[in-house]
């Protein structure tokens, strides 16, 4: 086993770390632009996977935990993802996210391996596979958004406004909730919300 203090390892964990708030920070910035161009639902997207970013960076930090009082040196690269167009913002956060789990994050976790640390490794894989979840999600909304798709669809679609949970079924979103008069951007596929428990063909995508 390689020494922890003098292993790749510990750099690799700094670099995750970073990467990991970097994240974060970006999409609770982007979160606010989707809020601005009334897209809350988008809002809410980047939101949900701020959190759990910032789960991952606590996970890479806590092992880090020996060489508390000391510090890191690291290097690397970090994207300036500052767009002022929804669809940008969404496609830059699967490419990073796409990156992690396909190129950063297993080469973190061979590199923990050969250096005697399998519970790092096994970290590194399974938020690997947690950051493609998101690079799946991130391109699904992209692809909705590109394809005008995001409010309207061609065929009886089951939508949830995300402010009160009503149920529209229909081609097309109202231009407001008809119950709470959130904005049309507060809706949401039926079949992609949290917890959704919809039996309907137009749910289960048939």
């Amino acid at each position: 086993m390689v020494e922890f203090k003098s292993s790749e390892t510990r750099t690799n964990l700094m670099r995750a770390f970073a990467g990991e708030s970097q994240a974060r920070n970006r999409y609770t910035i982007a979160a606010q632009k989707a809020n601005e161009m009334n897209l809350p639902v988008l809002r809410d997207v980047f939101l949900y996977t701020a959190n759990q970013e910032r789960e991952h960076a606590e996970v890479f930090y806590d092992f880090l935990k020996q060489m508390t009082g000391e510090k890191i040196t690291i290097t690397g690269d970090y994207p300036i993802d500052n767009y002022d167009d929804a669809g940008r913002l969404l496609r830059a956060a699967q490419h990073g996210e796409t990156d992690e789990y396909e190129n950063v994050y297993p080469s973190f976790a061979q590199k923990a391996q050969e250096e005697g640390y399998p519970e790092i490794a096994a970290a590194f894989t399974m938020i690997a596979n947690i950051e493609k979840v998101h690079a799946d999600r991130f391109g699904a909304f992209a692809d909705l958004l590109e394809r005008n798709e995001l409010f309207a669809s061609e065929t009886e679609t089951v939508w949830m406004c995300q402010n009160c949970g009503h149920i529209h079924t229909g081609k097309e979103v109202p231009g407001k909730c008809p119950v709470c008069d959130a904005v049309q951007g507060q809706f949401l596929r039926y079949e992609m919300t949290p917890y959704s428990a919809c039996d309907k063909p137009q749910c289960k995508g048939e």
